[in-house]
């Protein structure tokens, strides 16, 4: 197969043979702010109900299958590369509480997981397995046909084991049917309660449960009891949030004492509580939100004590710090420091596990777990083998036993679960996932390196690569992200070994607009700093080159979401730097939907980009970036945009309008192509083959349109 980049020869082949690009109307749509006056001439695809809206996205997505036609073989190749590594028939380590023992499998041929639990007894022995929900079954739509999507967005036992909250998505826009299984019977009682958001709450009484409803926005805004056997109508409204910038969601605590409620923007939060025995309780507010200030609370209590509040808080530590406040009174006022903010350490959570207090930290690009002893504030770092790796806490239901389960990754180890003993460092492997199809760790070598950003900021690149990959430059695929503090750590891809065995170098980004770094790093790629998120992922780029590892016309650019906006930005500044660019559901217009507060969630994303509308600044910085904006007659490289019809998060409409526009201006013969998902939302497909086989398609784009 020639896998060569498409020539202009290519292109005269495609033109003969049919293989054109779809073309639809220009209807000019002009915007005038700020005294400055643009015209969209796409506006009009946002419109979901239009027939000719829907048989241009069909038409693309004929044309894409056309283009990639000659992939066809190696997409299959690949699909069976990645397929023959998963250990298809599987089980998950199981979670022991109350004598119950719950875990997942996975059958060959099965695209959904079987949710089971065992009864375990006194001596360890274990009973016959239980079937909770089977979603190979559920996935089945009450027509008889496969659902083309289904997700769970719910899934909550009662504190007794005795009933299952839980809530599916068979459309992919995020919004739920709540219903509710008796587990000794496996029958549905008739409670069922319909557009839901994720999120619930068992009270402990298991007839009382709070569920999450959205408004007509997709925010989740309202929090809802209801008690089993009444009917819905009749359910209270417990809480509702009506400033736009502000999610809720709702919560029980480890230890099953209280029930909490938060409101959070992506800059403030406030959270309420209520006894969990008594559910009825008007829910009182721990700390009135102010502007800035965000904060987490749980119970911890020793055994015989009425306990404390432990509260997670940026108040005088943009790092983060501990608090305790006391049951009765747990406002600000009453806040005692237990762990101090460190300029060097992000402290993003914690767990409380026996006589211990579990802090997950990051520091030098580096998530690590940090333990503080309850009867000394003696601090120590749970080591790790690895110097590049990612850490997480596991499954801890009990908090009584020193014993604390964690997850561990990097980018040549595969995801294994661990536990250990806080008090004797002892660690234990319960289970590492398996890679088939002859995977040896040792055949490939991860480490860390840092480009230079333009403003002389250093930043963090994590890579992978086979350890006998030849010297000098070669293909190499640039993953970044970069924004909403969300880190993009550096775990283990079993799909990714594909790129890896064909002579690829694999490199994550770690740009400032992500958490990789600290608050100040995310804080320096947001807003008016967020043309750093950019200058950074050139400058990883361009050190990729300088270094010897590739060469522009072999290096790919892949991000998804806010990465697809890193992505298009990227590519309109530096084109020359990339061969292809892979841009998934990429939220590339982004200045017409910061303009637009009828949109989903655009009010509440003005906290993290700004609102163009009210700031001249802010405009001009997004106008400057904004990919469908800035879109030059310049040579770009091969692209691959992809979006889902039914997606809340980024309009299919974004990558849509984004290609026809791309081909208007490029100077170069290389394809943009466009896929839309008809049947799902932001994550994709939800079965595990048809996602292994969307993946195969990615990597089979990226393979054709670098290899030379």
């Amino acid at each position: 197969m020639n896998l060569a980049v498409l020539s202009t020869r290519t292109l005269l082949k495609m033109s003969e043979a049919g293989v054109r690009p779809p073309v639809v109307p220009k209807r000019p749509n002009e915007r005038t702010v700020w005294g400055q006056t643009a015209t969209d001439p796409y506006h009009w695809l946002r419109d979901r109900d239009d027939d000719e809206v829907i048989e241009h996205l069909k038409a693309e997505n004929a044309h894409t299958e056309s283009v990639l036609a000659e992939t066809t073989d190696l997409q299959e190749t690949l699909f069976h590369e990645i397929k023959a590594r998963v250990k298809e028939t599987d089980l998950s380590v199981p979670v022991v509480k109350d004598g119950w023992s719950y875990y997942v499998r996975t059958e060959e041929g099965q695209q959904y997981a079987i949710h089971c639990r065992r009864l375990v007894g006194a001596d360890g022995t274990e009973g016959p397995e239980m079937i909770l929900i089977d979603e190979n079954v559920e996935a089945v739509d009450p027509t008889g046909e496969g659902s083309e999507y289904f997700e769970i967005g719910v899934f909550e036992v009662t504190p007794d084991h005795r009933l299952l909250a839980w809530a599916v998505d068979r459309a992919g826009d995020e919004r739920f049917r709540l219903t509710f299984r008796d587990l000794e019977t496996g029958n549905e009682l008739d409670d069922v309660i319909d557009d839901v958001s994720y999120g619930s709450a068992w009270a402990t009484d298991n007839e009382t449960i709070f569920y999450v409803r959205p408004d007509d926005a997709n925010r989740p805004f309202q929090i809802w009891r209801h008690r089993l056997g009444t009917p819905v109508a009749d359910d209270v409204l417990v809480h509702q949030e009506d400033d736009e910038r502000f999610f809720c969601g709702v919560g029980r605590d480890k230890d099953d004492t209280f029930i909490f409620i938060g409101s959070s923007s992506a800059i403030t939060d406030e959270v309420w509580l209520l006894p969990a025995d008594q559910p009825e309780t008007p829910p009182r507010c721990v700390e009135p939100r102010q502007t800035g200030v965000e904060y987490a609370v749980t119970h911890h209590a020793e055994k015989g004590e009425a306990g404390q509040f432990l509260i997670l808080t940026n108040v005088d530590a943009q790092n983060f710090r501990v608090m305790t406040a006391p049951l009765d009174n747990p406002g600000r006022e009453h806040w005692q420091e237990l762990v101090a903010h460190r300029e060097d350490v992000m402290l993003t959570g914690f767990d409380t596990q026996g006589d211990y207090l579990v802090l997950f930290e990051r520091t030098g690009g580096i998530t690590r777990l940090n333990t503080r002893r309850w009867a000394t504030g003696d601090m120590r770092v749970i080591e790790q083998p690895e110097s590049v790796y990612t850490v997480w806490p596991g499954s801890n239901p009990t908090a009584e036993t020193n014993v604390f389960r964690y997850g561990y990754s990097s980018m040549v180890a595969p995801p294994a679960v661990y536990t250990v003993d806080l008090a004797t460092d002892e660690r234990v492997l319960l289970k590492e996932t398996e890679v088939l199809g002859g995977f040896r760790r040792d055949d490939y070598t991860t480490e860390r390196t840092w480009a230079t950003a333009p403003d002389g900021t250093k930043v963090p690149m994590s890579l992978v690569q086979r350890a006998d990959r030849p010297e000098g430059p070669g293909p190499c695929v640039l993953y970044g992200y970069g924004a909403y503090e969300s880190a993009v750590d550096p775990t283990f891809s079993a799909a990714r070994l594909s790129l890896l065995d064909r002579g690829y170098v694999f490199a994550i980004a770690h740009v400032r607009g992500g958490g990789e770094m600290g608050r100040k790093w995310y804080l320096d790629g947001k807003f008016e700093n967020k043309p750093n998120t950019f200058s950074d992922t050139i400058a990883c780029a361009r050190h990729l080159i300088d270094e010897g590892w590739t060469e522009p016309r072999q290096l790919g650019l892949r991000g998804a979401s806010a990465g697809g906006l890193l992505v298009g930005a990227v590519m309109n500044q530096a084109p020359e730097l990339f061969g292809a660019v892979m841009a998934q559901v990429p939220f590339v217009d982004a200045l017409n939907t910061m303009l637009d507060p009828s949109l989903p969630l655009t009010v509440t994303e003005w906290e993290e980009w700004g609102n163009p509308a009210e700031s001249e600044e802010i405009f001009d910085v997004m106008a400057s970036y904004s990919p469908y904006e800035n879109i030059r007659a310049v040579d770009y490289p091969a692209v691959y945009a992809t979006g889902g019809l039914t997606d809340p998060r980024v309009g299919f409409w974004e990558p849509a309008k984004w290609v026809l526009r791309l081909r208007e201006e490029t100077t170069s013969d290389r394809p943009i192509l466009l896929w839309t998902d008809l049947g799902a939302g932001h994550g994709g497909p939800t079965g595990r083959y048809a996602a292994w086989r969307e993946e195969a398609r990615n990597l089979a784009f990226l393979l054709w349109a670098l290899e030379t």
